[in-house]
């Protein structure tokens, strides 16, 4: 049996987190006992997913380190690039990652030089490497600067056909 693509588990997983609202029951508070089943701590904030990758999720705590991402779409798959930063420690975000993406049909590859984390799946593999903040020149980037300096994590998230 082969894997469901990509798109099949965004949609999926988009419903699984949709439903209670697709059911009429949003407004509807669930006993403490169900709601500990109904869902994962994280999983109110992991709606959002890293822009141009599809279903990878955003780790609460973190958050756009730059505009826009840079995706392309090439017939050998798509590559895309996007910097998320927030005031965790990395481990914190390997763990979440080690534990998030197998989950989503991804498996982690040998661990990369500096700490960073691969995973592999259907002929694309997903790069999490920690990187050191631009440094900035103008006002907004000084203001940004500022905000960076209070994330102690900037992860570079990568995807690239394999």
């Amino acid at each position: 049996m082969t894997a469901p693509s990509a798109t099949a588990r965004a949609t999926l997983a988009a419903l699984l987190l949709a439903g209670p609202a697709l059911a009429g029951l949003a407004g509807v508070t669930l006993p403490a006992t169900l709601s500990a089943w109904a869902a994962p701590a994280w999983a109110a904030d992991s709606a959002r997913y890293v822009e141009g990758m599809g279903d990878v999720p955003v780790m609460p705590g973190l958050a756009p380190a730059e505009e826009a991402p840079l995706v392309f779409d090439k017939p050998a798959g798509r590559i895309a690039q996007s910097v998320m930063a927030g005031a965790m420690d990395r481990n914190a975000v390997l763990s979440f990652y080690n534990q998030t993406m197998p989950q989503l049909g991804w498996s982690r590859a040998p661990q990369r030089a500096g700490g960073s984390a691969s995973f592999l799946r259907e002929g694309e593999e997903l790069r999490l490497e920690f990187v050191e903040p631009a440094p900035t020149t103008d006002v907004r980037a000084a203001t940004q600067k500022a905000t960076r300096k209070a994330a102690a994590t900037v992860v570079r998230f990568s995807l690239i056909p394999r």
